[in-house]
């Protein structure tokens, strides 16, 4: 039987991709309480920190082009993760579900598969905007893996030390 998500349960299943995935890449991960920041994750590599809001959807809304997703991002939140005096490079995260909550995981003794994929966007830095939303583009090539990863922590070092060496941001293959 379909069994249909409520909010809460959207929200933590985001954060539990983006953990997975910053594991993996070794990362870690710490959740805030209270996103007062437009922050709900704070991802820490080699002493380099990012920070996520992450969303959740079934229904995401594609774009012409069949290659990005757009989300409608509150204007507070937006403005909290533009700002360049930020100390960690801000990020919307937007991880895609199915409408069946049971078919978001899969496990037994040997698997746990997640039935899901992320997307990324960089808002640091990105222009004032005016209204209550402001649409943001999540290209499906800027997902939420460990080659992601890589670039949001490159790009993290960058802004603050300019170009790094692998070893600086913690990349690996």
């Amino acid at each position: 039987m379909e069994e249909s998500p409520e909010t809460w349960q959207q929200e933590q299943i985001s954060l539990a991709y983006l953990s997975a995935v910053a594991t993996r890449a070794g990362a870690t991960s710490a959740t805030w309480n209270v996103d007062k920041d437009g922050v709900d994750v704070t991802l820490k590599r080699n002493h380099i920190f990012v920070e996520f809001q992450m969303k959740c959807t079934f229904a995401p809304t594609i774009l012409a082009d069949g290659e990005t997703y757009a989300f409608d991002l509150d204007m507070r939140t937006y403005d909290e993760l533009r700002v360049s005096t930020r100390a960690a490079a801000g990020y919307l995260g937007l991880v895609v579900v199915s409408r069946d909550m049971n078919s978001w995981l899969v496990h037994n003794e040997e698997l746990l598969f997640m039935h899901c994929s992320g997307y990324y966007a960089k808002v640091q830095n990105l222009p004032p905007a005016s209204g209550k939303y402001k649409r943001i583009h999540l290209p499906k090539k800027q997902r939420i893996d460990q080659a992601g990863m890589n670039d949001v922590f490159t790009y993290a070092y960058e802004r603050l030390w300019g170009s790094p060496t692998s070893a600086d941001t913690g990349a690996s293959a």
